[in-house]
């Protein structure tokens, strides 16, 4: 298989917007997921310390009525 490449100015280039809507919505959830997943894995790296870090809200607040 050949690799194809295809040089195009700023002004040419695709709209991702476009491309996203025309996809179904499972398949944008997955996307974002996926992108989710990345960060949280790059945030881990970054701060070095090994700490496994889960999934959610990173701070839980309390309501109170007054």
């Amino acid at each position: 298989m050949a690799a194809v490449v295809r040089k195009t100015s700023l002004s040419q280039q695709g709209n991702d917007f476009a491309y996203w809507q025309t996809q179904s919505y499972e398949k944008r959830i997955e996307a974002l997921e996926e992108i989710r997943k990345e960060y949280k894995q790059w945030d881990q790296s970054s701060r070095g310390d090994g700490e496994h870090v889960q999934p959610g809200f990173q701070r839980v607040f309390r309501i109170v009525k007054r």
